[in-house]
């Protein structure tokens, strides 16, 4: 019994001692092989994949001096690449990793811009949902809805991000709007329709489906008759009105309010048009003026 279990031991200590010496040598073999190459995949909505190209990701490990397909695999810097990739403004998400291959996969998420602003001052920016700055890149446009104005912690041009939603997923509202303005003196939101000629003021983002109603009631029964470039600016920030600017300055700007109850079975385009205490009006609350 005893001699078996010296020869047990003796064989469970060569085990060990050629164990230990598989996985040095097997360790040692695989910190030497080499990186086969890099397989770059950029995930997310088509329309936004070129926002972030594999080409633009390699570039920015070439920049960090972290695309080093020649190297040894375990030499490859696989953290630091994933948390510089995180780290740049325009990369959702980036993961990195090495395969059995030792090719290593770099996975990308690009950032989903919803807006583009254009400030008074510098360069625009593309915006997130939660209203990251994205930097806009040249060579690459996005189809995302346009925003003129400046925005700060204080006034987030996420403020606008429901309006836009409720617009952009409507599809004659769509249709209409080219652009969105804010003013910076008093920060009414403006509606800049594709059709030249007159801008809507919507104030703020309050009642904004009687708001939408009464600007179609003047596109449907008004501006046909009127014209379209009659006006300047349609306004409706005001409850139950649509305070119209002349466009001819020659003539004394008048403030017309058209009462979206009063006329829905007026048949003249006169009398749609009613002129109430509009001396009040004007004084009171100037329409913004293109």
């Amino acid at each position: 019994m005893e001699k078996t279990s010296v020869i047990r031991c003796l064989l469970a200590v060569i085990l060990t001692v050629y164990l230990g010496f598989a996985l040095l040598i097997s360790s040692d073999m695989a910190a030497s092989a080499r990186c086969t190459g890099y397989l770059i995949s950029i995930n997310g909505p088509d329309a936004h994949k070129g926002f972030v190209t594999a080409g633009e990701v390699t570039r920015l490990m070439k920049e960090w001096g972290l695309y080093t397909p020649q190297a040894p695999a375990s030499k490859v810097d696989i953290r630091q690449i994933e948390e510089r990739l995180n780290a740049e403004p325009n990369i959702e998400h980036a993961t990195v990793e090495r395969m059995p291959d030792n090719k290593i996969l770099v996975q990308v998420t690009p950032m989903t811009p919803v807006a583009r602003i254009f400030p008074s001052r510098g360069s625009s920016y593309y915006i997130n949902r939660d209203g990251k700055r994205l930097t806009a890149n040249s060579r690459y446009r996005l189809d995302v809805p346009v925003i003129a104005g400046d925005f700060d912690s204080l006034h987030p041009a996420t403020d606008i991000l429901p309006l836009i939603n409720r617009l952009e997923g409507d599809k004659d509202w769509s249709a209409i709007i080219s652009h969105y303005r804010v003013d910076p003196r008093n920060r009414d939101i403006i509606l800049v329709p594709m059709i030249r000629g007159h801008v809507i003021n919507l104030g703020d983002t309050t009642a904004l489906e009687s708001k939408l109603a009464r600007v179609m009631a003047m596109y449907h029964k008004v501006l046909p008759l009127k014209g379209w470039e009659y006006y300047d600016t349609l306004s409706v920030k005001w409850g139950g009105q649509c305070v119209a600017t002349r466009r001819d300055k020659v003539i004394p700007q008048s403030m017309i309010l058209f009462d979206q109850e009063g006329e829905a079975e007026a048949d003249d385009i006169d009398a749609m048009l009613v002129a109430t205490d509009t001396d009040t009006v004007a004084s009171s609350t100037p329409a913004y003026v293109n």
